[in-house]
């Protein structure tokens, strides 16, 4: 079986989860999730601790185990405590700047760049150069990182772009005659 699969998943006080034959649903403080349950994985409940188990002993259903618990995983830190990504703006002139669920970027070309948030997906600049991105969804909290930071991704010279907070950039040396 999975390393993974034999940790449980203990419920915290104030999160709801139901599971049904074909979908697991988690509602919180934070929002409500909601994945389709695996046809390999069998998912056991008792005095809020979700277990999960594989239905026979094939290296899929083996797998599968471990991915359901950390998505169900990941689902309950989700509406209970949220995720969240900081990217930070490098370069002369570049600014974000947050309207409600839109951002707007002024990253060096001659056109502003607009992103628009999906529900669930909140958006703040507490800074001009520091952008931070929270939800409860951490595939799409992710997701949306890795857009705005694709719109103009950190140059190996002189590090101008966007990049995540915790990202280091080597910083490759020029040419030299």
């Amino acid at each position: 079986m999975s390393r993974v699969a034999k940790m449980p998943v203990t419920i915290p006080a104030g999160i709801d989860v139901s599971i049904k034959e074909d979908q697991i649903t988690v509602k919180g403080s934070g929002g409500e999730l909601k994945l389709a349950q695996h046809a390999l994985v069998k998912i056991g409940s008792e005095n809020g601790v979700l277990s999960f188990v594989p239905v026979d002993e094939s290296r899929e259903a083996n797998a599968m185990s471990g991915t359901m618990r950390q998505l169900v995983n990941n689902m309950v830190v989700g509406v209970s405590k949220g995720f969240e990504k900081k990217l930070m703006l490098v370069g002369v002139g570049y600014r974000a700047q947050a309207q409600g669920n839109k951002l707007n970027l002024s990253v060096g070309f001659s056109h502003p760049v607009h992103f628009e948030m999906p529900a669930g997906i909140t958006v703040a600049t507490p800074a001009p150069t520091e952008i931070i991105i929270k939800g409860a969804d951490r595939q799409s909290v992710g997701q949306i990182a890795a857009e705005i930071r694709a719109v103009r991704p950190p140059e190996p010279y002189k590090g101008k772009g966007v990049r995540y907070a915790d990202e280091k950039i080597v910083i490759k040396e020029t040419k030299k005659k």
